[in-house]
């Protein structure tokens, strides 16, 4: 499928991101926010059939700079991946990168645009780099996750000569050791780095690949983590741009050309009938989910604490927690545009699974978060949010006699402190959340850090077009 163009001279760049809706969601908005610059004539996103359906609807419209390709469903759907993670690893690894090439070929034979001049692909899309040496483009590497879980995988050898991996196998008492040696990384409990227990192997030679790519994009702004940039722009020797929040903030503006969603009429009503910063919105994320115990501790600690919530659960798990729900306090659904929810004036917290996605658009929204990590990765942002940022606070894990569940009645007890206004300390990390808030929307604005990024990264891959 392809969407045509008429041939023109200028700049062509074509992204290809991890199937994953953590990773093709900012890479989408990476196209939106290069699709105004002059310089560039053509965008061409590449996904799989599969991606293409469940993502259509995301993608920026009304812009013949935007052609849409899409090569075979080689992977395992979307809908079954999770119950074989590592089939569906293999294959990314050995089945896309040729029928993406075979895509470049398409693109180059038929001449109706501008050559290739750059590949901006998911860094974990190791081939991608094998693919540009071959044809002579230059590719970036496209990082989704902070830009600290970054700097932990580049100097994973410093963490492995002192012995800090697998973190699985160490005496107990040492996951809480302080790691302070790492560049520009604020120090850290051994327990919270975004050390994986799976596909390290898979990590590690996409690291290797990565120091052969012509530059770096992070999906965050340079303030956030300026030491991390910083350090990072010393060892690697190539530039980095900073381009986030890599999140649909160009979709909160009016435009005739934004089809609102059918559905959001139920849950936007019932935010709009809502006192301002009284509501909690809960989402632990579109992939990974809690066990049925944790859902069932979650739903009766949220009834318990009596504040208001707005809960975005999993279509297979809405009727069953909504027999629970009390109607008048809570509210389910099973999507909601989140960015909009997030910057709703009854929005008072999000009680949130620490995507980095997530944590980007609830610091562009200025609200506070009360943390509920999963993994690893969101383990490591949690630190970031509630120790390094102080915008927000952690649901510890007392345990309730079940393995890993946090209990109803500790549930009820952090959210009532989390959202009472009047509490110090609840006072101070709203203030400091709304002051992320204000240095992230300067970065975003013309002149500002991520804006100067996004100029500078089409300036170097434009250089020398016309």
């Amino acid at each position: 499928m392809e969407t045509m163009i008429n041939p023109i001279n200028g700049c062509h760049v074509v992204a290809v991101p991890f199937p994953g809706r953590g990773h093709a969601n900012p890479m989408i908005n990476l196209c939106t926010l290069l699709i105004p610059s002059p310089k560039i004539s053509t965008i061409t996103l590449i996904l799989t059939e599969e991606w293409l359906s469940l993502i259509s609807h995301q993608l920026p419209v009304g812009s013949p700079k935007l052609r849409i390709r899409t090569i075979p469903n080689v992977l395992p759907s979307e809908l079954t991946r999770g119950a074989d993670l590592s089939g569906f690893y293999k294959a990314v690894y050995t089945k896309m990168e040729a029928p993406f090439e075979e895509v470049l070929l398409s693109i180059d034979s038929q001449r109706l645009e501008p050559p290739v001049t750059c590949i901006v692909y998911d860094a974990f899309l190791s081939w991608v780099v094998g693919v540009g040496r071959r044809r002579n483009i230059p590719v970036a590497a496209f990082w989704t996750q902070a830009p600290s879980v970054f700097s932990v995988y580049y100097h994973f050898d410093l963490i492995a000569d002192r012995g800090h991996v697998p973190k699985d196998n160490l005496p107990i008492g040492k996951e809480l050791e302080i790691i302070d040696y790492l560049p520009g990384v604020l120090p850290t409990r051994l327990t919270d780095l975004p050390i994986p227990t799976t596909n390290v192997n898979i990590i590690l030679e996409a690291f290797t690949l990565l120091t052969k790519a012509q530059s770096i994009i992070f999906t965050s702004f340079y303030e956030l983590q300026p030491n991390v940039i910083k350090a990072l722009s010393s060892n690697l020797h190539m530039p980095i741009y900073t381009i986030g929040p890599s999140i649909p903030f160009l979709s909160l503006k009016p435009s005739p050309l934004k089809s609102i969603p059918t559905n959001e009429g139920g849950y936007m009503n019932w935010l709009n009938s809502q006192p301002e910063t009284s509501v909690l919105y809960v989402s632990l994320g579109s992939f990974l989910s809690t066990s049925t115990d944790q859902m069932k501790e979650l739903s009766l600690g949220l009834q318990a604490s009596g504040a208001r919530y707005l809960w975005i659960v999993r279509a297979d798990q809405e009727s069953s927690l909504k027999a629970e729900c009390c109607e008048e306090k809570g509210f389910m659904v099973p999507w909601c545009d989140q960015l909009r929810v997030l910057c709703h004036r009854s929005i008072g917290g999000f009680l949130t699974h620490c995507g980095w996605n997530s944590t980007m658009e609830s610091i562009f929204a200025g609200v506070p978060m009360l943390t509920f990590p999963l993994r690893s990765e969101q383990i490591h942002n949690s630190k970031i949010i509630v120790e390094d940022l102080g915008v927000g606070e952690k649901l510890k894990r007392v345990l309730v006699g079940l393995e890993n569940v946090i209990g109803r009645e500790e549930i009820a007890e952090m959210v009532k402190k989390f959202m009472d206004l009047n509490g110090k300390e609840s006072k101070e990390m709203r203030r400091r959340a709304k002051e992320l808030q204000e240095i992230c929307r300067k970065a975003i604005d013309t002149g500002g850090s991520t804006n100067a990024s996004v100029t500078d990264f089409v300036e170097s891959i434009c250089h020398g077009t016309s």
